[in-house]
């Protein structure tokens, strides 16, 4: 067996790992089985995922939960002890300390207090000095990508896949920058009905390639917000742009899809420094 029929074995097996993981977040996952579903001993498997992905299974784990938590936190009215269970935690006041780590403030707090709450009412006159956008000329672009149909805030599946599969092929560089590209209004279209496509730059790949495929985007001036922060929070600054700042400019959406950028990885960056720029297009 050759170094490229190696790679390739442990890129689909490692998908099997990845997609089990983010469907059964609900559950105890077992490390022995998360070897078993990856076809390797439990001493080999864990250093190739660690290879491939940048943080241990359980790094992974830790980190969906706490992501979809803070989602639920902001988004609805699920109590906070409820959402503890579901993520996992045996008590709420462990629950609590972990949150707080990774987020700044506990999660009572922060559904009042979060970084979404700075986007609530706040007068363009005052937004512009708050919140760092422009109006900036991109070039069209061919990104290559994972889709992903779902909640937006499970887009993490299609990114793991994608960054494993382009590790297990020998695609990755380190001048590859991170775009979700959103097709759907969230507000309108049904969670399990969204799509979007997680997508890198600077990819050389064949037409044929699954999961892999191309994504346009087209060139042109976008009003681009910058967002520092969770992502469960942008919900509220995309909103904003819609009903605050796109009025008041004079401008007009062009037809081109929305798209984000990460200018950080939430594998090493904690929540609260996450940076993110929201790309509008405008007519």
């Amino acid at each position: 067996m050759n170094g490229d029929t190696a790679w390739a074995i442990y890129e689909t097996r490692l998908r099997r790992v990845s997609a089990y993981i983010h469907d059964h977040l609900d559950e105890e996952l077992d490390m022995g089985r998360l070897a078993e579903i990856a076809c390797m001993s439990s001493y080999h498997w864990h250093r190739i995922y660690r290879a491939i992905h940048g943080e241990t299974a359980a790094m992974t784990v830790k980190r969906l939960r706490l992501h979809r938590a803070a989602g639920e936190i902001v988004r609805g009215d699920l109590a906070i002890g409820d959402i503890a269970k579901r993520s996992g935690y045996p008590n709420l006041q462990s629950f609590n300390r972990i949150f707080k780590t990774a987020y700044g403030m506990p999660p009572a707090r922060y559904r009042k207090e979060g970084s979404h709450s700075l986007f609530n009412a706040v007068p363009l006159e005052k937004a512009t000095d708050m919140f760092d956008i422009a109006v900036k000329t991109v070039s069209p672009m061919t990104l290559t990508g994972v889709p992903h149909r779902g909640s937006y805030m499970l887009i993490s599946k299609a990114f793991e896949t994608l960054f494993g599969t382009l590790h297990a092929r020998g695609l990755a560089g380190p001048d590859m920058r991170m775009i979700g590209v959103y097709f759907d209004d969230p507000d309108i279209v049904p969670a399990d009905n969204l799509r979007s496509i997680a997508c890198v730059t600077g990819v050389v790949m064949p037409m044929e390639g699954e999961p892999l495929q191309r994504q346009p985007i087209a060139g042109g001036e976008y009003a681009v917000l910058r967002h520092k922060g969770p992502y469960a929070d942008m919900h509220r600054a995309y909103r904003w742009l819609y009903a605050e700042w796109l009025p008041a400019s004079g401008r007009q959406i062009g037809d081109g899809a929305m798209f984000e950028e990460y200018l950080n990885s939430p594998r090493d960056t904690p929540p609260t420094e996450l940076l993110t720029d929201i790309y509008l297009p405008l007519a």
